[in-house]
């Protein structure tokens, strides 16, 4: 399993679906994105943004429903992918012990996003679906190079350039 933070929800043109956009955390390159309804955007979106309803969302439900029958949602793990649609996980810990439910991966990442807790996909999955850009470099690499380039701008001007 690799570790993934999400990066948000997003329409994908040219159809306007809302999608999933997760970014692995070892290696911040390596993206997936998930097609997923619009309810389920924008109950992420809503967590996302602090927007509580005035009444609970499903989500909310389910979370004050885990914490009701004295759980905790330990992860959230993306599972596989079969023929087009992607399955998950939420794995709980119950009274009664570790308890692992069958889910949607927009259902699992909208009560993570509530409840704070991590965010998996299994490494096969991610190997096999996850989107590499050509000409991507890690972020902190990026920073480092682009200060580079700003220390030797700023060095090679004077006073002089801006007359």
């Amino acid at each position: 399993m690799r570790l993934v933070e999400l990066v948000g929800v997003r329409l994908a043109l040219p159809a306007n679906t809302p999608v999933l956009e997760i970014r692995e955390v070892e290696n911040p390159c390596r993206t997936m994105i998930i097609s997923i309804g619009a309810p389920e955007a924008t109950s992420i979106h809503c967590a996302l943004e602090g927007i509580v309803p005035a009444r609970p969302l499903t989500h909310d439900l389910i979370v004050n429903l885990v914490d009701v029958f004295e759980s905790e949602l330990q992860r959230v793990v993306i599972t596989d992918e079969v023929e087009g649609v992607y399955l998950a996980e939420l794995h709980l810990d119950t009274i009664e012990g570790p308890k692992v439910i069958s889910c949607r991966p927009s259902d699992a990442v909208a009560i993570a996003v509530r409840t704070g807790a991590e965010i998996f996909v299994s490494e096969r999955l991610l190997e096999r679906n996850g989107q590499m850009p050509e000409t991507a470099t890690p972020v902190a690499e990026a920073s480092e190079d682009m200060m580079d380039e700003f220390r030797e701008f700023i060095q090679s001007i004077s006073p002089d350039d801006f007359a």
